[in-house]
């Protein structure tokens, strides 16, 4: 299907800035072409409900959609208050003027913070861009009370389309976890026609978040194609039963009962004066014994520590972790220093940390991605820190191809789902933030798996920034993170770029594939799992030698050409020249292509 028939040329991250031009022709930067079969169509888009676009008649000013219609597709009453990131279908008149699609809409501004980029990108959700609002509006500078003409991305099918059932294109910004092939099937659309309308070639569709791309649809879209994005944890409050006393039971003597009563009060206070002495010098005891485990001092740090690290960032009290992992129990622990915990109704991981984590939750405050472990808060105790993250209930990915009786083990698909989440991860972390960062310790340890199997990374104690200069190995540089992840530059010299990650990457694919660990016992020797692969590349019968390494846990249900395929792109990424290795970017197109190759398979053998 050539790129020359395409409805639209998907516009990538140009559209979330501010220097485009079309001086010489239109731009995808700016809004979608006119190249449909009418000049005028009804078309939709997909807006997410956030205070204070949460209603009906928010959404329908800030979009000039007809409220009626609004409320009657979302099926929902004209006084619903939505949650927070609840897609919603904004139905338009889409129109072209000029070179340019667009429905038409105006916005008065509240604050002179607002600037072009903010009001695309943040009030508008990149349903608009900030060049084509320089473009459609004379002023240069902003201020509080200003109207803005606000064109919004919409488009008409082309006749191609209409030939193929096409009636409605649907105007959706993608998200941190969209794939073309989810988007696809939950708008019951082909992902043939979705590539074709954005002009992708379907073996490299890499599309990024809070960019758009165009849905075609043969029928108005359903609010049950809709879903909520990132929803807020359930809260489930702690009950505690409490056994209320009838006191409409016999009575004794007034007198006889304080009698009773008051020596009764007397034993009980003293027991628990003797208690509280006992528990507080267990306390100190322990305190000071875990102190001594973890290394650490006791620092004089300023009040409010962790509030001057990050305002918005959640501090709990030393004594709600003590109650949430009931006081550090053995059976609350995950493993090395971090504990579970309830806290406030939500079930949470808890981690110990002995050394100053500013620089760690500063960046975990940064980043926002699905395939990056969340941190809800924090506390300092001491000179001891507790970073509290989100609870991960399939733990980490070394322990979860260690069940070998896990069923879903056995899924072919999860493995590339997983995989896939890591490298999103990666690449978020490697492009998408300011500076870029370096993780340093990618591990099957530091990657986590939620009750869906949907992995994150975690564990950014190492993380750095790429744009520091570490090239030369000093006098004190020592190699730190987890040794047989490491990449030969890192090791060597001390080189830290994010081509270090991507070697740890394709050591996390090798596991993916072969349920071995990155380090494994063979004729009673350790052997580096990559080692062995590089190994058996240089032999003659390197493709049996490989083919025998795919884990047996699969029993036949994969595809042994995807299974080469992804052994390759783990050697793609284990080249010894950093140079030599895939991107990350790179990488993420190569699974995409992969996941998609895997579904279709298991679409035609279900059939």
């Amino acid at each position: 299907m050539p790129k020359l028939h395409a409805q639209q040329s998907y516009s990538g991250k140009a559209s979330r800035y501010c220097n485009g031009s079309d001086e010489t022709g239109p731009s995808s930067a700016f809004l979608y072409t006119c190249n449909g079969e009418k000049l005028s169509c009804q078309a939709f888009l997909i807006f997410k409900s956030q205070p204070p676009y949460d209603s009906i008649t928010t959404i329908s000013n800030l979009t000039s959609a007809d409220p009626v219609e609004l409320a009657y597709i979302n099926n929902i009453s004209l006084s619903t208050i939505l949650p927070p990131y609840k897609e919603v279908i904004v139905p338009v008149n889409c129109s072209c003027s000029g070179q340019y699609y667009q429905a038409n809409t105006s916005y008065i501004i509240p604050t002179m913070q607002d600037t072009y980029n903010s009001i695309a990108n943040d009030t508008y959700q990149a349903l608009s861009t900030c060049n084509s609002l320089m473009k459609e509006n004379s002023a240069s500078s902003l201020h509080a009370g200003l109207v803005l003409q606000v064109p919004l991305r919409c488009a008409c099918p082309t006749s191609n389309q209409t030939l193929n059932g096409t009636k409605f294109l649907l105007t959706y910004v993608v998200d941190r976890a969209d794939s073309i092939y989810n988007i696809s099937k939950r708008f019951n659309a082909s992902t043939r026609s979705v590539a074709y309308a954005n002009g992708f070639d379907l073996g490299n569709t890499i599309i990024f978040p809070f960019t758009t791309i165009l849905v075609p649809l043969s029928t108005e879209p359903s609010s049950s194609e809709t879903i909520i994005h990132f929803p807020p944890p359930p809260y489930s409050a702690l009950i505690t039963p409490i056994n209320l006393i009838n006191t409409s039971r016999k009575r004794f003597s007034v007198w006889i009962g304080i009698g009773i009563g008051i020596g009764i009060s007397l034993m009980v206070l003293g027991f628990f004066l003797l208690m509280a002495f006992l528990h507080d010098h267990k306390k100190k005891t322990r305190e000071a014994a875990r102190k001594s485990e973890l290394g650490g001092k006791k620092w004089e740090l300023p009040k409010d520590f962790l509030v001057s690290i990050d305002p918005s960032l959640k501090v709990y009290a030393f004594e709600d972790i003590e109650a949430a992992t009931e006081n550090f129990s053995h059976k609350n622990k995950m493993g090395g220093s971090v504990y579970y915990g309830v806290l406030n109704g939500e079930l949470l991981a808890i981690k110990e940390m002995s050394k100053d984590v500013d620089k760690e939750v500063g960046l975990l405050k940064r980043i926002n991605h699905f395939n990056l472990i969340s941190l809800r808060g924090a506390c300092e105790h001491s000179g001891v820190f507790y970073l509290v993250y989100e609870f991960m209930e399939n733990g980490s990915l070394k322990e979860w191809l260690q069940k070998k009786s896990c069923q879903k083990l056995q899924i072919w698909n999860y493995r590339i789902q997983i995989a896939l989440d890591v490298a999103n991860g990666l690449l978020y972390l490697h492009n998408f933030i300011t500076p870029a960062y370096v993780h340093k310790d990618i591990c099957s340890d530091n990657v986590l798996l939620d009750g869906d199997l949907r992995a994150k990374i975690a564990n950014f104690s190492l993380a750095r920034s790429a744009e520091r200069e570490e090239s030369r190995k000093s006098s004190m540089w020592s190699s730190v993170g987890t040794k047989c992840y490491m990449a030969p530059e890192y090791m060597d010299y001390g080189l830290v770029t994010p081509m270090m990650d991507i070697y740890a990457f394709g050591v996390v694919l090798l596991e993916l594939i072969t349920g071995k660990e990155a380090v494994f016992m063979q004729d009673e020797k350790e052997v580096l799992l990559s080692e062995a692969i590089l190994t058996i590349m240089k032999g003659e019968n390197a493709l049996a030698e490989l083919d025998r390494l795919i884990d047996p846990s699969l029993k036949g249900h994969f595809s042994i050409d995807l299974a080469r395929r992804m052994m390759k792109l783990s050697i793609d990424c284990l080249a010894e020249e950093p140079e030599s290795r895939l991107s990350m970017a790179e990488v993420v197109s190569y699974l995409l292509r992969i996941q998609l190759d895997a579904q279709r398979s298991e679409e035609h053998f279900s059939s």
